[in-house]
């Protein structure tokens, strides 16, 4: 279902699964990259490890131009977010949050069309090496970025489908990088 959404915003998708992702041969080049809602969750995914093993062409890829979308943990690990290149802490906490916006950016379509009173969130980053953009009414941030090299990089524990808004500004990168 998200490939489609993406694909009827006008990006072309392609799914890459952790064997892929995670093995040192595999190459696709790329505008940008999204890690989906529960990757840290192994009741849900595998996808963690392969994120660790590929930690260094994800900085690469992001300091290059991509774009690096990244969901939730959907669990309580400390260690979820040790591949990226800055420090994020994330406590897992499901439940609808109050959203609002610490500043400006194109970035905040991301909320575009939903109730920011009770936004289904599956967490909060209380601390990390970005920018908080939205952040819930206790202060803990929903929505970070984090420009690294010439390419940026978002963290978000909203837990819905982002809007076509969002993803036709995110998706289309006017070029894609080598991963």
């Amino acid at each position: 279902m998200f490939s489609r959404l993406i694909e009827d915003c006008g990006s072309c998708c392609e799914t890459v699964n952790p064997h892929m992702l995670g093995s040192p041969f595999w190459r696709g080049r790329f505008g940008s990259l999204i890690v989906p809602t529960g990757f840290a969750n192994p009741s849900y995914s595998n996808l963690l490890p392969a994120l660790r093993a590929a930690e260094g062409r994800i900085r690469r890829f992001v300091e290059n131009g991509g774009r690096l979308l990244v969901f939730g943990a959907g669990c309580s690990r400390d260690d979820a977010y040790d591949w990226l290149p800055f420090p994020v802490t994330y406590t897992f906490a499901y439940g609808p949050r109050a959203v609002r916006f610490e500043r400006e950016s194109r970035y905040n379509s991301l909320f575009s069309g939903y109730d920011l009173t009770a936004v289904e969130c599956d967490g909060t980053f209380p601390s990390h090496g970005g920018e908080t953009l939205a952040a819930a009414d206790t202060g803990e941030a929903l929505l970070i970025e984090k420009v690294v090299g010439d390419g940026i990089i978002l963290i978000s524990s909203i837990h819905e489908y982002p809007t076509r808004e969002f993803l036709k500004e995110f998706s289309c990168n006017e070029r894609e990088t080598l991963f």
